[in-house]
């Protein structure tokens, strides 16, 4: 019967329910990711304002903390959206009350270790022979950021548990009134007070903790019709007893670990690629245009990443719900969307090459490096928007480890030797590291798209029935997650 499902083409009255939830779903997001880049700017024009030192300083502490922190903070917890989209699709709202406190305690134990690098960073960095002054301004940033990653270990799991569930917009006001503070509160504190790169850095994780006050304000003091947990920080679920139950944490972690690992693996590439950078003849020009390079592509990233978030946590309900068939419709309508919105973002880099390069800068070298790169990195983004959608397909059914392998072999034994061969070999300089780029992104792309079509719907229904269970009670007894159907949270799953 199921297989029959999935057969049967979907009506268009489908086809237009399932867009409009993506859309509704992921456009909160988007427009998040934007405010997100905002602040993001925000931060480089105050650092411009201090000085070049205070700049260099500050670009490079935000480096990395990005490599060290936050895209690992990000990545593990990614490992609670399969547990969690197909948790709510299933009803074992329990459980997700569980993946959601056990992930806020792995994140902030996971900052310990963050913590320690980065109180460190001075004498790191100085044992490589950095320069001094640039990295004891580096080394006050990243010791007044450390409190940011007390804030981004709640931040994350919170947003995927309203994303998972289905309320993004609450998401969308709670950080756009953040963002809308975070200006003042930055001037202030940088240039009222004195307090310089560490004005700052407090003023990051103060807006942070902000947007994580409005938050759990919405998720406490609101009611939920549909029998949601309303206070899924505050269930007793014998969260203490229950992590000395090694299979659960096991089962979380062979989550986490790998949607960790394919973050990781791609965001770390842009940093290498800017490190190639450095090493190329005359390398201020080459580095200053990878830096409006990772400007555009992180501008850009906002709507796969947007549609990624969106239709993983679709396809999560609906595979927990037994309904295969509608996460392969979903499935289908966001890796549409994706090629049509990529082919915008190609169209607008290459017509745009010219006007978007004067926004950063002024040197007629790095704008014409910027022009002629441009159009290559419009098509990356018509691989990336596509690749980065069925990587929102792998987590939603529980496969993040796939999407690891596949990260690493596009962009780390493909993408790297073409972009080293091409820059220093063949002496195409920074125009090679960008071919680089673009043949990780195919090579990647081109993987997404083979998995994700050969997936077996049906099975990722029974899998999550296996991972998360189904329940027609909604318990939030004193007990852990109790399960009617299937062996459920309790059993170990392999993927």
């Amino acid at each position: 019967m199921a297989a029959e499902q999935t057969q049967k083409h979907p009506t268009l009255p489908e086809v237009k329910e399932e867009l409009k939830k993506i859309i509704d779903r992921g456009f909160p997001i988007l427009a998040m990711g934007l405010a997100t880049y905002l602040k993001n700017m925000i931060l480089v024009v105050c650092m411009g304002r201090l000085g070049s030192l205070e700049l260099a300083g500050g670009a490079l502490a935000i480096g990395f903390t990005n490599i060290t922190g936050y895209s690992v903070l990000s990545g593990l917890a990614l490992g609670m959206e399969p547990l969690s989209s197909q948790a709510f699709g299933s009803r074992n709202l329990t459980l997700v009350s569980l993946a959601l406190q056990r992930t806020i305690f792995m994140l902030l134990t996971a900052s310990i270790p963050i913590a320690f690098l980065w109180f460190n960073f001075e004498s790191l960095m100085l044992k490589l022979h950095q320069d001094s002054q640039i990295i004891h301004v580096a080394s006050v940033f990243c010791r007044f950021a450390v409190p940011d990653l007390i804030a981004n270990s709640f931040l994350h799991p919170l947003r995927i548990y309203l994303r998972c569930k289905g309320t993004t917009w609450p998401l969308l006001w709670c950080t756009s009134l953040a963002t809308m503070l975070h200006f003042p509160i930055t001037v202030y504190l940088t240039f009222t007070l004195c307090l310089g790169i560490q004005g700052i850095a407090i003023s990051t994780f103060v807006s942070n903790f902000v947007t994580l006050f409005f938050l759990l304000g919405y998720i406490f003091f609101t009611y939920d019709q549909d029998g949601s947990p309303s206070k899924p920080l505050a269930e007793n679920v014998k969260l203490l007893p229950s992590i000395s139950v090694g299979e659960q944490w096991i089962m979380l972690l062979q989550l986490a670990i790998p949607s960790c690992l394919a973050v990781c693996l791609e965001w770390w590439w842009y940093e290498f690629m800017t490190v190639l950078a450095g090493y190329l003849d005359r390398p201020e020009v080459p580095l200053a245009a990878s830096a409006i390079v990772i400007q555009t592509t992180s501008l850009m990233y906002t709507l796969p990443s947007a549609l990624s978030a969106s239709v993983s946590s679709r396809v999560g309900n609906e595979l927990g719900a037994g309904r295969p068939a509608k996460a392969r419709l979903a499935t289908g309508i966001a890796i549409g969307l994706a090629f049509l919105t990529s082919t915008f973002g190609f169209i607008l880099t290459t017509i745009g090459r010219e006007a978007w390069g004067r926004v950063f800068t002024k040197d007629r070298e790095v704008l014409e490096l910027t022009a002629t790169v441009l159009p290559i990195i419009g098509l990356c983004e018509l691989a990336n928007c596509p690749q980065t959608t069925c990587c929102g397909v792998l987590r939603g059914s529980a496969r993040p480890g796939v999407g690891a392998g596949i990260n690493f072999y596009s962009f780390y034994l493909m993408g790297t030797p073409v972009a080293i061969i091409l820059a220093f070999v063949w002496k195409l300089g920074f125009l090679g590291l960008c071919y680089g780029l673009l043949a990780a992104q195919v090579a990647c792309v081109i993987s997404m798209l083979i998995v994700t079509y050969s997936t077996d719907w049906e099975g990722a229904s029974l899998k999550a029935k296996q991972l998360v269970g189904r329940t027609n009670e909604l318990p939030y007894e004193d007990q852990l997650v109790k399960i009617e159907e299937g062996n459920g949270f309790l059993k170990r799953f392999s993927f």
